[in-house]
This record gives structure tokens, sequence and C-alpha cells, in this order.
């Protein structure tokens, strides 16, 4: 199918109908308001996001191959039922502000290979293709290589605000997406689709996030990776519906990672920025900033109610100076909260891990909360409690 040349010309059926194509006529995409959401995504694209001509391509090409990888895994579950019966009741789930020091410590602990975790080439392409062995992904590593060069070439600051590599463990974020009731923000400018995610029941986000790290499991035993004792989750995008986790994952643990959010809010803000500018020719900067900050407040607020209500044992505070300053010490708080013992090999390969990857051999990332239109008034206003409850030693 061509590429579309305008926006309007970019809809529900057509997406589903290259996906089915591109699948050799498979059909069931699964049973949640995907159709829905696509279509709420869709008109505010139309309507908001002032999409470029590679842009829109891009976006096509992401959106149908999401729609590809769930046929694809509904097929597998349809011959391989028992991919469902896979237990996952129990992750650990690092979850805090942007740039709070998540995926330093996410890496780290994901070296111990009593934590499954995806890489970000299964996050990115989680079915496999139809021309690769379970075995052997060697095609899916290869175009998530290919993605991660060419985001570095044409947009290379993002690598000095998040560290990409295609064959370390990353985020949930890209599994998430394939309920399409995820935070599109990230791509592209759309608060009318927002504000219409704040009024959905957002369970099919959870539902399909364990169905696919079941199916991601599956595929690790089919390589022949050791099994893990439990998954390492780690993705911001948890503030907002943190009930809902704690829900679908019945005894997850929640490690809350705390920062100063007039350092993590523009950092956050300039990201999305970043990315923007991979879909829009002249993405406002300021319009991130109010985006990003109204989001992040909420979900800070959200994630304290839901804390008050939650048993205080399923938290771990952790500090993003301490992550950075003292990381074997934080992993002990974290090995001891997971109830794993904090073995000599997995302290020995943390250290090699932080030895070879600190934050000093990266770029430097300038930001600022004017830049995107904020001030310091404004974190007061939308982060007194925050503040009072996590940095109080920090005012």
């Amino acid at each position: 199918m061509n590429a579309p040349t305008r926006i309007e010309d970019l809809t529900v059926d057509r997406l589903l109908n290259s996906a089915i194509a591109r699948t050799n006529g498979l059909t069931n995409f699964g049973d949640d308001n995907y159709r829905a959401s696509l279509q709420a995504l869709l008109e505010a694209l139309a309507s908001e996001a002032d999409l470029s001509a590679s842009g829109l391509y891009l976006l096509e090409e992401r959106l149908v191959g999401q729609l590809v990888n769930r046929l694809v895994m509904e097929d597998y579950l349809r011959r391989y039922p028992h991919i469902t019966e896979i237990a996952i009741d129990d992750p650990l789930v690092i979850v805090g502000l942007p740039r709070t020091g998540t995926t330093m410590l996410q890496r780290t602990l994901a070296v111990d290979p009593r934590f499954y975790s995806a890489a970000w080439w299964e996050t990115r392409f989680p079915a496999p293709l139809a021309d690769e062995t379970l075995a052997a992904p060697d095609k899916r590593i290869a175009q998530a290589k290919a993605e991660v060069e060419l985001m570095a070439k044409v947009i290379p600051q993002i690598l000095a605000i998040h560290p990409l590599d295609a064959m370390l463990c990353d985020e949930e974020f890209m599994l998430m997406e394939h309920s399409f009731m995820c935070a599109m923000d990230a791509y592209v400018n759309v608060p009318s689709y927002t504000r219409w995610l704040d009024q959905q029941d957002q369970r099919p986000v959870y539902t399909q996030l364990k169905k696919m790290l079941q199916f991601l499991q599956w595929q690790k035993q089919q390589r022949g990776e050791p099994a893990g004792q439990r998954w390492l989750l780690k993705a911001p995008q948890h503030l907002h519906t943190l009930d809902l986790l704690l829900e679908v994952f019945p005894k997850a643990q929640v490690i809350l990672t705390h920062r100063e959010p007039a350092q993590t809010i523009p950092s956050m803000a300039s990201m999305a920025h970043t990315l923007w500018q991979m879909y829009s020719d002249n993405p406002d900067p300021k319009a991130a900033g109010a985006q990003w900050n109204t989001r992040m407040a909420r979900g800070i607020r959200h994630t304290l109610q839901v804390r008050e209500q939650q048993a205080p044992e399923r938290f771990l505070d952790i500090h993003f100076a301490d992550t950075v300053t003292q990381p074997l010490q934080v992993l002990e708080k974290v090995y001891a909260f997971a109830n794993l013992p904090f073995t000599d090999e997995a302290r020995a390969d943390a250290q090699v891990w932080l030895a070879q990857n600190s934050r000093e051999k990266r770029a430097s990332h300038a930001y600022s909360l004017e830049r995107f239109g904020l001030d310091e008034a404004q974190m007061t206003r939308d982060y007194a409690d925050y503040r009072a409850r996590h940095l109080q030693a920090t005012h």
C-alpha cells in the first residue's frame, strides 16, 4: 500500500487492512478496545500533530507494525495456548519521574540472570517475523540496530538524554503502546488524545502488557536462555496507572525513584521535544514543556494516592543522588527489598557493569525550565506535596 500523502487518508481501516495484508490474512487482533483507541488517536493526529511527510510515513509504519505484532502474537497464542498460563504476577517494577536514574538502575540489575528483562529490540519487535525461526531472531535484532542507528543520525542529541542500545534492556513502554492507550505525546503533540485517554479505563494497557511479557518469556525459553525468577520492569508511564499495575500484577513490588522535579521535568520535555522532531518539522518546545509537566504532575499525584492505599512494604524509595554516588548500597537495598540474596557474583557483575557504563561516558545534556516555558513558581505549585514527602532534605 502506498504511503498516504495526507493525514486524512490515514484511517483505522487502512491500518488494519495493511496489517492483515502483511501477515498473509491473519485477522485476530485480540479482544480489547484497540479500534476505538486507534480512532481517537487518528483524530488527534489529524487535528493537532502537524506531522511532516516523513513523520506521517514513520507513524503509519509504527502503528501498522504494532498491529502486525498483535496479529502474530494472537496467532501464536492460538497455536500454543499454554503461553497464557505462564505465571507473571510478581515483577519488580521501577517507577518514577523520567530522568531519575531509572535506566541506570534497571540495566545494572538486569545483568543478574535471575531477572527476566526485555531488550530494546524485544520491546520494539516482540513478534517473530515470517522468515525467522524462534531460536534465531536475527532479522528483528538487525532491524532494531538499524533503527537505533537512524535515530542517532537524525536526532543525535537523543543519546545524551537516553542511552539507546538495541541489545540492552529498556522500558516496556513500547510493549504498552500495543494497546494504543499509551502516552503517544512522547512522539507527537496530541493533547486531545491525552485528555481522551484520561477518561478511559486503561486496564487493557496492562492485560496486553502481561500477555506480551508471557509471549517474550516463552520466546526466551525457545532460544534456550536461562530461566529467571521474576521480571524486572521499568517505565515512568506507570505513574499514571499504578493502581492497574498492582491489580494485574498482584504480587508486584515497586521501586520509586526520586529527584527534584525542576531538574527532571525540563529534561523530559527536552527528550519529548527531541522525539517530536522525528515526526514534525516545527515542534514547539513550550508545548512539550506544558504537556509533560501537566502529565508528570498528574502522575505523581496519582502515585501518592495509590501508595496511601497500599501496604507500605510494597514500595522502596530510592533517590537519584544515591543511585549515582553509592550504587552498590542502593543495590543492597533493592536486593533486600526483593527478597533475593545479593550474591558475590551479582555484586561483581554489577561492579563491572557500572565501571563500563558510567554517566561520565555520555555526552552532557543541556536543558532549562525557561526553554520549555516553565519556571520555579510552576514547580512549586505542581510538586509541593511531592517535595514535602520525598525531597525534604533539599527544601
